[in-house]
């Protein structure tokens, strides 16, 4: 949990640092001049300031000033002792607190994270971390996929940050163009505006299409009248909270038989999903039975062609081609041998 820090007291505190540094000067001066002065000169400028160093660290080293016979000395070796003493203790509590006001941990944890970031590739920018952006963080963290989370809410970023160490975020407004390009945008491959609030999640979705109009966003709509701008501002998918629930609610009734097998395939250990594959570029045309798609770990459903058109359980010389989308039950584990397989078969 993240402490607010007082920006009047973390002045007050370096300007403290500044006056015990600044002490500290002047205790090496005073004991450097007092020397040459009460020895004659019979030393260097060099000795006069390593007797004030020794006395004022506490090092313990030899004296390199003869002060046998020389009574006023030893008294400013006495009075240099208390003064170097406390202000090395104070200089010590300052900067401690300083550290501690400041958040250096803080600042080290953003720096590592920024870092983090910015080597992720294919990742989602989540943006709003309420119940609904918790859900889908579940969801991206059960299917293995990446994601980073933009909340203007710090206690509970570092409330789920406290239980998820790998998880990555940013505190700031997601509609602000420095926020979302700190997220990596460039390299993201799609934006959830998913706020409790309608215009925000608006704003969200022009910013997101400013910086990249090719990232697809999905829309979180609480007012069904808004959605029409939703689509307008170029949100690719727009879900209704009230509406989806609805509709659950029906199916739960009519059809509990596929509610309760949905259901148990989200609550399965090998976290089966129905999964979607886009057949790549450069992927030369081949029949299904070609690939060999078998695996324990997905079942091929359908194949979505580039015209729009369906083909449900297709056959195995049905033919496919670059642009297609595979629609298959599978495991995270399953996803990403679908994609080695079409990625192998292009290469």
């Amino acid at each position: 949990m993240a402490a607010t820090v007082n920006p009047t007291q973390v002045g007050y505190i370096f300007r403290l640092l500044y006056v015990a540094l600044v002490a500290l000067v002047l205790v090496h001066l005073f004991g450097t001049i007092g020397y040459m002065v009460l020895t004659d000169g019979k030393y260097s400028w060099f000795d006069c300031f390593y007797m004030t160093f020794i006395t004022v660290a506490t090092i313990g080293f030899g004296e390199i000033i003869d002060m046998s016979s020389n009574q006023p000395a030893r008294i400013l070796t006495v009075v240099i002792g208390i003064l170097g003493a406390g202000n090395l203790s104070m200089l010590f509590s300052v900067v401690t607190v300083a550290l501690l006001e400041t958040d250096l941990n803080g600042t080290l944890q953003r720096k590592r994270m920024e870092k983090a970031i910015k080597k992720l590739k294919g990742h989602y920018i989540l943006c709003g971390f309420g119940r609904v952006g918790r859900n889908i963080a579940h969801e991206l963290e059960a299917t293995h996929r990446h994601y980073v989370a933009v909340d203007e809410d710090t206690l509970r970023l570092n409330d789920y940050k406290e239980r998820n160490p790998g998880f990555l975020y940013l505190h700031g407004d997601a509609s602000d163009d420095d926020v979302l390009l700190a997220a990596d945008i460039a390299d993201a491959k799609g934006v959830f505006a998913v706020t409790g609030d309608d215009s925000r999640n608006l704003m969200i979705v022009l910013t997101a299409k400013q910086l990249k109009p090719e990232v697809r966003v999905v829309a979180r709509c609480q007012e069904t009248r808004n959605i029409e701008k939703m689509r307008k501002a170029g949100a690719d998918a727009i879900v209704s909270p009230d509406f989806t629930g609805g509709m659950r609610i029906a199916s739960a009734m009519i059809r509990p038989h596929v509610v309760s097998f949905l259901d148990e395939m989200l609550k399965s250990e090998k976290n089966l999903r129905v999964e979607e594959v886009p057949v790549p570029a450069g992927f030369i045309p081949k029949p299904i039975s070609a690939l060999q798609l078998r695996s324990a770990n997905y079942v091929l459903l359908a194949v979505r062609e580039r015209n729009g058109e369906w083909q449900f359980n297709p056959d195995e010389d049905f033919l496919i081609k670059p642009g297609f989308m595979l629609i298959a039950m599978a495991s995270p584990v399953g996803r990403m041998e679908i994609e080695r397989s079409l990625i192998d078969a292009a290469a």
